[in-house]
């Protein structure tokens, strides 16, 4: 652990709390649906797809219409893309000619996509033609990551609005997200890596002659596009099989810095436009605190686990943290960063390989994942993943007090917490029950590489991150097989829209609610005390549900490696 590995650490937290306010003023706007400057140049195309689709973006919806509307939208654009991606080899813009993807591959990827997972089990510069990136995949980065913010904002109107039985309108809010918001970053943030060195190109594949005198092909295309939603939108589906590790994709700090921060900045602007939405920013302010915790902590753990490095080299002569599979022009700091930063967020792109960290480097980001997306989260995924934990929170706090728990000016009574429990549930089953299934299976077992704690390791972390959407992979298993498409792509979508739907459910509870103001028995929802129980209630739950299966991968791995058994 160096003073340079820290400063990066404490620069970027600095530099992310700077921008919370700021961003999520901007979001606050889109949330209310007023004018903001990009009005004046978007408004038109705004107004014009409403009329070109007949939406009329003042009427707004039930809670049940807002989720019968988001799920027929995300159903027809699996469809869309699975479509592109099984007719990819008579389409146009695919320079390499490369056929049509696999029906178990097209299945697993067109849901990885949907589902803003964007799980890969192929390698993208030699499976995926440039229209199917662009066109399949890359839209699919906008239209998810808009959905995961607009279902954020329905939350947020259930519990700030009083005696509704609307949550918003869902298509005006993913048109307003989309052009206001996501593309606009997203043009500057595609201008910077084109000056930074990423390609952007309709071209293939150019022959060069390397210093040795021997001719290589190297793939380019439209990286820098997708590379620039690939990370604001919480996606991390790389262009590249080797994702943000590649030259092309991530070549200097500079990018590697500006990729950890366009991951969290939504999803930490969204905590201020919360409390601003319930008319207490204290409130945003003390989720966004207990995020923070939890993920310094993480980051702290991962740093100095890779820091430390293997005892079992340091015993032959190699000294040093671990280097294996991390990039020497990142290092250890910014790669145990990067990999915390985007298993916190629920994005997936990695800059180094998390299989080859150590035992406990690799726990955290594992770890991460099972807390269900609450440690900053995907981009509205994140808040309203945490303002479920909030709800059980407040329910043993109301019975701490002796009286029916309130949160921002709302009685949570049975309902609220049933659904909540029900949409928390779904994590640890999928996750654990397709663990279990795949551990036992001869087609689940063919996956892993490695043998003993850490080959369970790969199974675990396979469905960890495909029920909470992050789509990071230990990069040991082998997935792209019938077993593990058709598990991953059903872990996918349940992980995704069976949480959605009792959320929303809760959304529309609340709105239908009146205002309770607080009174002198109400527990407070703004200080110290309240980020500790959140932390508290986070902890407990995700360390007493995944606790036997962690211990049987990464702790059973740790303690073989200090007594000198590799896997």
């Amino acid at each position: 652990m160096t003073f340079q590995g820290w400063f990066l650490i404490i620069a970027f937290t600095g530099i992310l709390l700077a921008l919370a306010k700021p961003v999520g003023l901007w979001l606050f706007a889109l949330y209310e649906g007023r004018r903001t400057p990009l009005h004046l140049l978007l408004g038109p195309v705004e107004r014009g797809f409403y009329r070109l689709s007949g939406i009329d973006p003042s009427q707004e919806q039930s809670w049940r219409r807002y989720a019968v509307h988001m799920l027929l939208f995300n159903a027809v654009l699996m469809a869309f893309t699975y479509a592109v991606l099984r007719l990819q080899g008579i389409l146009p813009g695919n320079p390499q000619h490369l056929a049509g993807v696999g029906e178990h591959l097209s299945f697993n990827t067109a849901i990885s996509f949907t589902a803003n997972t964007n799980w890969q089990s192929y390698g993208g510069e030699s499976t995926m033609s440039n229209l199917s990136q662009m066109l399949g995949l890359t839209i699919h980065n906008f239209l998810s990551s808009a959905t995961g913010i607009a279902l954020a904002f329905a939350l947020f109107r259930g519990f700030a609005r009083r005696e509704t039985k609307t949550v918003g309108n869902f298509w005006a809010d993913v048109t307003r997200i989309t052009l206001y918001l996501l593309l606009p970053l997203c043009i500057a943030l595609t201008l910077f890596y084109i000056a930074s060195g990423v390609p952007q190109t309709l071209g293939g594949v150019v022959d060069v002659q390397t210093l040795e005198g021997a001719r290589q092909s190297i793939l380019l295309g439209p990286v820098a596009s997708q590379e620039a939603i690939k990370m604001l939108g919480t996606n991390g589906g790389g262009f590249f099989n080797a994702n943000s590790s590649h030259p092309f994709e991530n070549p200097t700090a500079l990018t590697n810095f500006i990729q950890m921060l366009s991951i969290f900045v939504i999803g930490v602007g969204l905590t201020w436009t919360f409390g601003k939405a319930v008319g207490n920013p204290r409130q945003g302010w003390a989720i966004l605190a207990a995020m923070m915790v939890l993920f310094l902590a993480g980051t702290t753990v991962t740093y100095w686990a890779e820091a430390v490095g293997n005892p079992v080299l340091h015993q032959i002569g190699v000294a040093g943290g671990n280097m294996e599979g991390k990039e020497v022009r990142f290092g250890i700091a910014a790669s145990a960063l990067f990999s915390v930063v985007t298993t916190a967020a629920s994005c997936g792109a990695v800059n180094a390989m998390h299989d080859s960290f150590t035992a406990l480097g690799g726990l955290i980001p594992l770890f991460n994942m099972q807390l269900g997306e609450v440690v900053i989260g995907g981009v509205g995924a994140g808040i309203y993943g945490f303002l479920l934990f909030a709800i059980l929170a407040v329910f043993v706090a109301g019975l701490m007090v002796g009286r029916t728990p309130e949160y921002v000016g709302k009685k949570i009574e049975a309902r609220e917490v049933k659904l909540a429990v029900l949409a928390i549930a779904v994590l640890p089953l999928m996750i654990l029950g397709l663990t279990a299934l795949s551990s036992v299976q001869e087609q689940g077992l063919a996956g892993p590489l490695n043998k003993g704690p850490h080959g369970f390791s790969e199974i675990l972390y396979a469905f960890t991150s495909a029920v909470a959407n992050n789509g990071s992979a230990f990069a040991g298993l082998t997935a792209n097989t019938p077993w593990y498409n058709g598990l991953l792509g059903v872990a996918m979508w349940v992980g995704r829209f069976f949480v959605i739907v009792p959320m929303l459910a809760i959304a529309g509870s609340l709105a239908a609610k009146k205002y309770t103001p607080e009174s002198a028995g109400s527990f407070p929802t703004t200080g110290g005390l309240w980020v500790g129980l959140l932390v508290g209630i986070i902890l407990v739950l995700g360390g007493l549900t995944f606790l036997p299966s962690l211990a049987l991968g990464p702790i059973a791995d740790h303690l073989a490696m200090i007594r000198g058994q590799l896997f």
